[in-house]
């Protein structure tokens, strides 16, 4: 990977919600500080208005320069192809809207629910699969949550919750302790859960106020990390695993398979191995979910296989992530292999 010019040292020590407070917004900014211009992406302006850009410094330092098909820059770039409509895909793709019975909750699954923490990400990522979710309907403030932990606690059966988002990790510190005591006095939950991308991309987000809540806590807290390609490990992101893990805190990751991005075997066998060599568990490799605006990042089903049972003839069995599909009204992920 060459060099990027404006890349620096990770700062491990920065000021994490002051680098969420200065993404990367607009188009010209993000190509212009990798020496590139929208003509050389056919970028676009108009996909950026549906869905706005957003990419923190740190994960634009691990981009190559002068590199149109970097697979990072690919991830977050507007382009044409998002302002196709296909017929097959969908502005709720997994069925969410039906399974929202409180703001605040997803529940699909029997024994877990998803707690919609917070409405922003740290980056938009063009596949999210939550691109078009009413966030302004699940917006809480601390005393409306508590009609959330109603629900949970005429609920015995639930026994993990999934700090989900947007990004669950840009909520702050102090509130996140506070709901996560509220969770531990409810006593049939066991589990905690964090679904983030951001320690990925702004590995100074696991410090000291993170680490001290999350364990110290009654519930079984597992981090699972969403990482699609091996250039996005760096040595801040491992660092900030090593003190999770120190912390006795589970770390996992799930992949989203992207045409162009990770979907041949070569690229999903080394982000396995970088993976394993950073302290992080492989968990799911997911099928793009068929939201609206992200079918040019869709792998057929078959290619899908074919790739797969690549990756489970070179790594050993623990390496190898399962391959899975949700699927909208279904209470469990679909087992692909």
């Amino acid at each position: 990977m060459s060099i990027n010019p404006i890349s620096q040292p990770i700062n491990l020590h920065s000021d994490w919600k002051a680098e969420l407070s200065n993404c990367v917004s607009s188009i010209d900014e993000l190509l212009n500080q990798l020496g590139l211009k929208p003509h050389d992406l056919n970028a676009t302006q108009q996909a950026a208005r549906k869905f706005p850009i957003k990419v923190p410094q740190p994960f634009v330092q691990q981009m190559e320069y002068g590199n149109p098909n970097d697979p990072l820059l690919k991830q977050v770039l507007p382009i044409t192809s998002e302002l196709q409509v296909d017929s097959n895909f969908s502005t709720d793709p997994v069925g969410e809207s039906s399974f929202n019975p409180v703001p605040g909750i997803v529940h699909k699954y029997r024994n877990r629910v998803l707690m919609i923490i917070s409405p922003n990400c740290a980056i938009n990522c063009r596949y999210c699969f939550r691109r078009h979710f009413p966030y302004d309907d699940n917006r809480q403030s601390k005393q409306q949550w508590f009609k959330a932990l109603d629900y949970l606690k005429t609920k015995p059966e639930i026994n993990e919750v999934i700090y989900s988002g947007g990004d669950p990790l840009a909520a702050n510190d102090n509130f996140l302790r506070w709901l996560t005591g509220e969770l531990e006095s409810i006593q049939h939950i066991k589990r905690l859960r964090i679904h983030t991308r951001l320690p990925v991309v702004i590995p100074a987000r696991v410090d000291d106020q993170l680490l001290n809540w999350l364990s110290n806590t009654r519930l079984k807290p597992t981090v699972v990390l969403h990482i699609n390609h091996a250039n996005e490990i760096n040595t801040g992101l491992s660092q900030g695993v090593n003190r999770l893990k120190q912390a006795g805190i589970m770390v996992l990751n799930q992949s989203v398979l992207l045409k162009g991005i990770n979907d041949t075997s070569d690229q999903l066998i080394n982000l396995s191995e970088k993976l394993f060599d950073a302290g992080i568990m492989p968990y799911y490799l997911h099928m793009l979910d068929p939201v609206q605006g992200a079918s040019h990042f869709d792998v057929p089903k078959d290619s899908a296989v074919e790739i797969f049972n690549q990756i489970q003839a070179e790594l050993p069995g623990f390496l190898v992530p399962k391959l899975v599909q949700e699927r909208a009204g279904e209470t469990s992920k679909s087992l692909i292999l």
